[in-house]
């Protein structure tokens, strides 16, 4: 997913570890997706279209 946002965005995310199987994208303090609520891994377009 870091690959993906840096080819599409030019900008390098910041990944940070989670506990618990916990999979979430914030941008600017703004929650773009969290696995916690949908309950599965984000597929790419689905985070990429959020942050053009």
């Amino acid at each position: 997913m870091a690959a993906a946002i840096k080819q599409a965005t030019g900008v390098d995310p910041d990944l940070i570890k989670g506990d618990n199987g916990v999979f979430d994208v914030v941008v600017d303090d703004r929650m773009v997706y969290s696995k916690h609520e949908t309950g599965r891994f984000p597929e790419h377009p689905e985070v990429l279209s959020q942050l053009r």
